[in-house]
């Protein structure tokens, strides 16, 4: 079986996440975004803060996790965007060849 992964972003608002979420399905790097707002809490530059942020989980394939940070780099209004990515162990394997197909324009 490939190595898929899930790969989560934290976006300032839910224009943002859907902006990203359409340019990476439209460019077949990831498969499928699920968007939901969550409430972070993080020190930046010395301070503590608290947002109301639109947080992406994204499936994909492993190989194009570089290519996906790049593109959110580009695209993303923080300097320092949360990008980061989980592996999945298992699953349907209809919905896993589905991630596949629709990424493998890009590996």
């Amino acid at each position: 079986m490939p190595s898929f992964v899930s790969v989560y972003i934290t976006c300032k608002d839910a224009a943002e996440a859907k902006s990203i979420a359409h340019n990476l399905v439209e460019e077949h790097l990831v498969a499928c975004v699920n968007m939901f707002p969550v409430e972070s809490v993080y020190r930046w530059k010395g301070k503590v803060q608290q947002h109301v942020e639109t947080a992406l989980v994204c499936k994909t394939h492993k190989i194009l996790v570089k290519k996906i940070t790049k593109r959110v780099k580009e695209l993303h209004s923080y300097d320092t965007p949360c990008v980061v990515a989980w592996p999945i162990s298992g699953g349907n394997k209809k919905y896993l060849d589905w991630v596949r197909d629709e990424t493998k324009k890009q590996h």
